[in-house]
Parts: structure tokens; sequence; C-alpha cells
């Protein structure tokens, strides 16, 4: 009786946590497909949400640190070379994550790493997310010591906390959260750089002569090149712009124009505004650097108190920095807190076979972000970047090579992305090598480990490397290890009469609810449908489809 009444117990918890499970990842689609029910959004709105995460104020630190060691003809040219790598490799991520309709995990996938290979794509963009959180809670830090007198163990604490009420809800909150701060945060950013440029030509001659300590007034090679690489550690950010891009509409010959101009707007587009963000942090770092030093040059709270200075009434300065930077700070750290906390719950579930809930990694990723402020992390800022850009560029340049060589030109790639457990292998050795590969001799040649003479091409040679490894990989292994089987068993087509992914729903056998239908693939032991939560967390893989004969 005991044991009956046990075993009714232990059904009874399992059911109830898989219920859980379900109804949490069915608020923002955490780890699956994006249904076009629940995309009710327009492209425009889309666009509007997904342009709002990228508010931070770090790019304001990343152009002044960069500008002030090297010099602003050195900085302008590593900006720009910088979001040049970062647009054309952005582009075919962006299309795939609103085309498709799912994020770049699940692109990473079936783009050349296979189910359980991402995992590693994964970690990467989670900590991409921390970091900047920690980087956007050290400038919100500041600000609050600047405006209130918070000392700034306080103001980290309070800049990671504040976040999580905003966070929970996922992109219907966020999305409304993004529309209506935009107009007031571009009022504040730009006015002070306009009346600056339109009252006192000098400060434009003062930004294009600065040398730089460690410039000699020309433009050089290794400096671009150094100043690059830590601009390409933004390089992932077109992950969490696809967290956004993935809600799209359904692309049609209706809203076609419209459809494309949002994706590229908020997609590869994005870098268009930081690369402008990082001029304008050289452009005020140069302006208030007598004034107040380099050491606080570089903080975005120091750069638009003076800017606010010379154009406004002085009661009004450091209350509106404070607003401008704050604004700034919850925009972009509710977006590196969710898209985070779906990195961490993607890989921990694929692992484990258990889905805890997002809110746990929504924690796990603020305790990280909050351990890194209270660590100093502000300080070391451009070594941080640094080391991690080789990692982000190994990983998206892999990523859009698949997508863009192997899939588009030598056709060894599958076309359309797959990302469901059962479809793919557990690993693919074109992403896999290609990104290890890349980010371990680039890192090497970061920590001087090949030569002084080699350390500033890092960036360069993860970015070269992928580029060369990825479709070399292909061709060698050809293309083998891309699907485990091609047929997922259910007659209904994937695709509609315009390409894009299906709406017709079906039932998951498992969890009894209804899912489109580029969620589902048929059951080895029963027949039915069961949707790609239930895969991942079948942790006997008694539902998962065999090997294709």
């Amino acid at each position: 009786m005991s044991t009956t009444g046990s075993r009714t117990t232990a059904t009874d918890t399992a059911t109830t946590a898989a219920d859980q499970a379900v109804e949490e990842t069915l608020e923002d689609y955490t780890l699956r497909f994006a249904p076009r029910s629940y995309r009710r959004w327009t492209p425009m709105v889309v666009a509007t949400t997904a342009l709002g995460g990228i508010a931070y104020m770090a790019d304001f630190s990343i152009g002044a640190g960069i500008g002030l060691t090297h010099g602003t003809g050195n900085a302008l040219v590593a900006i720009a070379v910088a979001a040049a790598v970062i647009f054309v490799t952005g582009f075919p991520l962006a299309y795939y994550g609103a085309r498709y309709n799912i994020d770049l995990d699940l692109i990473t996938r079936g783009s050349g790493f296979g189910y359980y290979g991402s995992v590693l794509t994964s970690v990467i963009f989670a900590s991409f997310t921390f970091i900047f959180f920690a980087l956007e809670g050290s400038i919100m830090a500041q600000g609050l010591r600047l405006g209130l007198g918070l000392p700034l163990w306080l103001g980290y604490a309070v800049s990671t906390l504040m976040v999580i009420p905003l966070v929970i809800y996922g992109m219907k909150a966020l999305s409304k959260l993004q529309v209506w701060t935009t107009p007031v945060w571009l009022l504040l950013m730009v006015g002070p750089l306009v009346y600056l440029i339109a009252t006192d030509r000098g400060t434009v001659d003062r930004f294009l002569a600065y040398t730089g300590t460690d410039g000699d007034g020309g433009v050089n090679t290794a400096s671009v090149l150094l100043g690059a690489g830590v601009c390409l550690s933004l390089i992932a950010q077109i992950g969490e712009q696809i967290d956004y891009l993935r809600f799209m509409p359904p692309r049609t010959e209706a809203n076609r124009r419209g459809w494309w101009t949002a994706v590229i707007m908020a997609g590869p587009g994005w870098v268009v505004l930081g690369a402008l963000k990082q001029a304008i942090g050289v452009f005020l770092a140069v302006y208030i650097l007598s004034e107040v030093g380099p050491a606080a040059a570089t903080e975005p709270i120091q750069q638009f108190r003076g800017a606010f200075d010379a154009m406004m009434p002085s009661w009004t300065v450091v209350p509106l920095a404070v607003v401008l930077v704050v604004i700034s700070q919850i925009k972009i750290n509710v977006t590196n807190a969710y898209s985070g906390s779906l990195a961490w719950t993607n890989s921990f579930t694929r692992l484990t076979g258990h889905y805890p809930g997002r809110m746990v990694f929504v924690l796990l990723n603020l305790a990280f972000a909050l351990i890194l402020m209270e660590a100093d992390m502000f300080s070391f800022l451009n070594g941080v970047l640094g080391f991690y850009s080789n990692c982000a560029i190994a990983w998206v340049v892999t990523v859009a090579t698949d997508i863009g060589v192997n899939k588009y030109l030598l056709g060894v790639s599958p076309l359309r992305p797959e990302f469901r457990r059962g479809m793919l292998y557990a690993v693919n050795p074109v992403g896999v090598v290609a990104f290890v590969v890349a980010s371990g001799l680039s890192i090497a040649m970061y920590f001087h480990l090949l030569g002084d003479a080699l350390q500033p091409y890092s960036p360069v040679a993860a970015a070269v490397i992928a580029f060369v490894l990825t479709p070399l990989t292909a061709v060698v292994t050809r293309g083998r290890y891309y699907l485990r089987r091609t047929d997922d068993g259910l007659t209904e087509p994937l695709l509609d009469a315009d390409g894009n992914p299906s709406g017709v729903t079906l039932d998951c056998h498992v969890c009894h609810r209804s899912y489109e239908r580029p969620d589902l693939t048929a059951c080895v032991t029963h027949d039915a449908a069961v949707c790609s939560l239930c895969l991942s967390t079948d942790k006997v893989g008694d539902h998962v489809l065999p090997p294709a004969a």
C-alpha cells in the first residue's frame, strides 16, 4: 500500500513539474520555436523593442577607453572596422531568427554545432550577458553615487535587484518598456552632442586632433586592431537582438518591405547606433578630459554631466545625467537578464533533461554580474572585453559562415535550420572544431603566447580561422554530421506556401498541449506527436526518434 502511494506521489510530482515547465516556457517560448499565434506584434514594434535593448552606456565607455589610449583617428577606424564585421556576420543570423522564429542557440544547433555541441556557445552567450550586465550596473552605480551619494557597493546591489520584477514577464512586458522609454533616451543622448557641436566648433577640432596616451598622431594597424578587438566583444549582441526578432510576424508579399526594414534595422543595423555611441564616447571623453582626468573621463555619468553642464541650468545637470544613466541601465539590463536566463536554461535543460524554471537562471545570471561589479570590473574593462571578444568572434563567425557559405554556396549544410532533439547529431565537428581552434589560437595570441608582435591580431585570427575552418571541415566531413535523420515522422508540411513556418497545430501526447507544426516530431513509441520541450526533458529517450536507417 505504501509503495503504491509512493509511486502515485512521485508520478503526481513529476506531472506537476512538467506542467509547470510547460506553463513557464509558453510565456515567452523559452527553449522552443515561437509560434505565429503568439507573434501578434507588427514588424516595427518588434524592431523598436529590439533596438531599445541597445540603449546601454557601455559603448560610451568602450569608445572613450579606446580613444584615450590610441587617439581619435585610430579609435574611429577601429570602431568602423568592428562595425563592418558585426554587420556582415549579423545579417544571416538575424534573417534566420526572424524568418524561422528561433533564437540564436537554436540556430547554432543546426548550423554546425549539433544538439549538445551548441552548449559551448550558450555558455559564451550567457557570459556575454552577465559581463555586460555588470558593466551597465557599474555605470548606474556611478550615477547613483554622483546623484544620490550612494556608496558603490550599494549602487551595485540596487542596479541588480531592480530589474528582477521587470524581467519576470518576458516579451509582453519588455516590449512595452522598450517602446515607451526609447524617445526619452534618444533625446537625452543626442541633445547635448548637437548643442556642443553647434555652439563650440573648437570641441570638434580638439576631438579630431587628440592623439591618445599611446598614439603618435597617426593611424597604425596595431592600434586599430587592438581597438577593434575591444569593440568586437559586442559581436554577441546579435543574440539579444534575435531574442526579440524571433517574434517577427510571417513574411508575406503584403508586409515584405516593412519586414525586411525591421529585420535589417533591429538585426545587424543595431551596430550603426552602437558605433555612433562609441564615437560619441570618444568625443565626450576628450571634451571633459581636462576637467575630470583620464580615469573619470571613461565614465558615462561624468561625460554627460559635463555635456549637460554646457547647455542646462546647474541645478538640472546631475538629475538629467542620472536619469539618462538609469533609463539606459534598465533598458539594457532587463534584456541582459532575460537573454542570459534563456541561454543558461537552454544549456542546463539539454545536459540534465530537467527544466528548473527560467527564474532560477535569472537569479544565477544576476549573481555572477553582482560578483563582477563588486570586484570592480569597470577598472579593467578593456582587458576583459579584449579577451572575451576572441570567443565571441569565433562563435558568431562560425555560425554566419555556415549559413552564408555552407548552406547557400556549397550546399553541404541543410538550408532550413533544425533544432529538435533526435533530428540532430549530438556534436557536429564542423562548428565545434572551427570554434575551438579559432578561439583557442586567438586567445593564445591575445595573451602573448605566440609572441608580442602577433598579440594585436588576435581578433583577426579568430575571424579568419573560423571563416576558413567552417567550410573546410564541412567539405571534409561531407556534411554528414548535420542531420541525424531528415524525416521527422509527421506528414504535415513544416513550411507554408510563403516559406514561413507552418501555423497548423498538433497535440503533444506527453504534455497534452497544442503546438504549431515546427515544434513537434513524431514519437518513437506512440502513434502521436511530441513537442520539443518534452523531447529535451526525456531523460531516457522514450520519445526520441532513432537515427535514419
